[in-house]
């Protein structure tokens, strides 16, 4: 390995410019436990994609111009349903690696080490939910996906204070609270295989909001303000859209996320 390879910055980099899925699901997992085990010299010496290498398929459409899913309990509407789960795993390992590789510098070594665990996360539950597509005569690709989560990513590449309003105490929010009422449908189903999928990740996800709540609060006592109004100011500035109930209190709660704060970004 050059002394090149062996930084944490160039290695992150590298893992963002890996377009096929499997091997980006290999590579976000070797830099989390090259970092782990101490193997990356501390230095960004590689600059971030502006975006990150996309595998040929699925072919990326705007929110707007996706297909319907169909019945629900129907094979084709389900098929949908866990190729849309699989797409926002797979572009929340390249939002994790980015809030990583973008801001570690200037945030510090643990902020690094959690959300390279993320990207971890991230990558363990996109192979699992391609794998129950395959289980079911699919696999991720097979269908357009949306290219609005990156859109986040880009919008906030400047402050990572807004990143992290965004892309953890939003996005990832979001999940926990539609997981439920999607998991109600899976087991209604009588899909136990992708039940305990969405298990692990609504369990995982408690964890990466809890993340963005952490640091949130970290940039919020470097400029002197109040986490919860800073939280309200960015999201109202950087997010397109309000925040949509019902919510999932435990779920936030337990993450850390404020019940008064989501509430005043709903109305």
């Amino acid at each position: 390995m050059s002394t090149h390879d062996a930084t944490i910055g160039a290695a992150i980099r590298g893992a963002l410019l890996t377009a096929e899925p499997q091997a980006k699901v290999m590579a976000a997992r070797k830099v989390a436990r090259d970092w782990r085990l101490g193997r990356l010299a501390w230095r960004f010496d590689a600059p971030m994609p502006d975006r990150p290498a996309r595998p040929a398929a699925p072919e990326l459409l705007p929110p707007n111009r996706m297909p319907k899913r169909g019945k629900a309990g129907s094979q084709r509407g389900r098929i949908a349903l866990w190729h849309a789960l699989a797409h926002i795993e797979f572009v929340a390992i390249d939002l994790a690696l980015d809030m990583a590789g973008r801001f570690g510098a200037a945030m510090g070594e643990a902020f690094v080490s959690d959300f390279l665990a993320v990207a971890a996360d991230e990558a363990m539950h996109f192979a699992l939910l391609d794998r129950h597509l395959a289980a079911m005569g699919s696999g991720y690709g097979a269908l357009p996906a949306h290219d609005g989560l990156w859109q986040a990513a880009a919008d906030t590449a400047h402050d990572v204070a807004a990143r992290l309003a965004v892309v953890p105490m939003v996005l990832e929010a979001r999940g926990l609270d539609v997981t439920p009422a999607t998991l109600a449908r899976v087991r209604a189903n009588g899909d136990a295989a992708g039940a305990r999928i969405l298990e692990r990740i609504l369990d995982d996800e408690i964890r990466h909001v809890a993340f963005g709540v952490k640091h949130l609060a970290a940039c919020a006592e470097m400029r002197g303000a109040d986490p919860e109004n800073l939280w309200i100011s960015l999201v109202r500035t950087y997010f397109r859209g309000g925040l949509k109930p019902p919510f999932n209190d435990s779920a936030r709660l337990a993450a850390g996320l404020s019940l008064s704060a989501s509430r005043a970004l709903a109305s």
